[in-house]
């Protein structure tokens, strides 16, 4: 257990409660942002448009004046994957409101299987795996509230690792692979399966990946794929994306904040801390690397210690570095931190240490509820833009206790790494070590 019980029962019930307040009845009132994006691309596909031209910025906003769609905020596909306009085509019967209603129900379903699922991988009661899943804030709230699809492709990976914890490699990589070429994040969870030499897993993940592929190619053409390869992927990849300020905090990654410090524009950034901009790339391939070594070595190492239950931390230090290695996130895409967060907690409950559980899930559920505009105040005031930047710097901490954590109980154990596995089935959530 995380909590007591009842205390689980009154913070899963209040976390509903706003949950339903401020997502759901949004979400079925009105069309706000982004899912207009989704649905109009369907929408095109559907009717046989110009598939060709979803990249096409002014033609792509004509079209959501055309199908109703247009909420004020000029609408664009870029730098969705082309296989993103295929995810709302059963929707594309419905009027845009009804079919926003339609997505929050299939959200609203996937989440409910999200926190059963965690129930079972976990071993904690219901009530704790609702406040694990809605300790999440505004990234439950926003994907809800949005239209966004990030809590299918969470589910997918719970649902992926729950098979593999059932001994389906196969269906675990299938689940892995689905989303891949719609929403990246889960790719990594099959390279750290291939470095693990688990190919029926990754053999999984790449059929669904290929099927994906090609039933987008298809449908839409190649020409469109072939676009997104040579002029999109690129730039989204190092946080350029079409249409929005490649400075803005709102991104909270250090591509943007290394922007803010250390390029100067006379528009969209007039006070850096230096105009420097050969060391605003010096930055971000020297944070980058640093972090993504710190993770691959620590996983590496818990590889090696001989912990059998060694998976279960590598997917959470992984999750979480992901997010921090994005060019731009936004809050829905937390939701991603799901099955990472609940794995780690998980671990360090089991290794006897429930103060470090406990810093984990707090610094999540501030990431989760901390108030960003506030901060946004300092965005672009020279050495004071890092104050803009909490999301990110949050998740940073969390990454790196998490490294400290388990790297202090090796070298104070020594290779006695896994000896605490023997008596893991003592303690709540033992089902993740199976």
């Amino acid at each position: 257990m995380y909590f007591k019980r009842h205390a689980a029962v009154l913070l899963s019930i209040a976390l509903t409660f706003l949950l339903i307040a401020r997502g759901v009845v949004p979400a079925t009132s009105k069309i706000d942002s982004d899912f207009p994006n989704y649905f109009t691309a369907a929408k095109i596909v559907a009717d046989g448009g110009d598939v060709e031209r979803l990249y096409d910025n002014r033609w792509f906003d004509e079209q959501m004046h055309r199908y109703g769609t247009w909420t004020g905020i000029p609408g664009k596909f870029s730098p969705f994957p082309p296989p993103t306009a295929l995810l709302l085509i059963p929707l594309t019967r419905l009027a845009p409101l009804d079919a926003l209603r339609a997505m929050t129900a299939v959200n609203m379903v996937c989440l409910i299987c999200s926190i059963v699922l965690l129930t079972r991988i976990l071993s904690v009661s219901l009530a704790d795996s609702t406040v694990l899943v809605l300790l999440s804030g505004f990234a439950v709230l926003n994907a809800i509230r949005l239209g966004q699809p990030y809590i299918p492709v969470s589910l997918s990976c719970i649902l992926g690792y729950y098979a593999y914890l059932k001994g389906r490699p196969l269906l675990a990589g299938l689940c892995f692979g689905f989303f891949v070429p719609v929403k990246y994040f889960p790719v990594v969870l099959l390279i750290y399966f291939a470095f693990r030499r688990e190919w029926r897993v990754v053999l999984g993940g790449a059929c669904a990946i290929l099927a994906v592929t090609l039933t987008s190619i298809g449908v839409l053409g190649w020409k469109i794929h072939g676009d997104f390869l040579s002029a999109i992927l690129g730039n989204h990849l190092i946080g350029k994306i079409d249409m929005q300020d490649p400075f803005t905090a709102s991104f909270q990654s250090f591509d943007s904040l290394f922007r803010r410090l250390f390029i100067f524009d006379a528009t969209a950034n007039p006070q850096p801390l230096f105009a420097l901009p050969v060391l605003q790339t010096i930055a971000v391939i020297v944070t980058k690397a640093s972090i993504l070594s710190a993770g691959v070595v620590t996983m590496v190492k818990l590889a090696r210690s001989g912990v059998a239950a060694a998976t279960a931390p590598s997917i959470g230090v992984l999750g979480i570095l992901t997010l921090l290695l994005a060019p731009a996130t936004a809050t829905y895409h937390f939701v991603l931190l799901w099955l990472p967060v609940g794995l780690l907690v998980g671990y360090f409950f089991h290794e006897r240490t429930p103060v470090r559980a406990y810093l984990i899930l707090g610094a999540y559920a501030l990431i989760g509820f901390f108030p960003y505009r506030r901060a946004y105040a300092f965005e672009g005031r020279g050495g004071l833009t890092v104050l803009a930047y909490p999301r990110l710097f949050l998740l940073l901490a969390m990454f790196i206790a998490c490294i400290y954590f388990i790297w202090n109980r090796a070298e104070r154990n020594g290779t006695a790494l896994g000896s605490a596995d023997a008596r893991l089935s003592e303690f709540p959530g033992r089902a993740i070590y199976k």
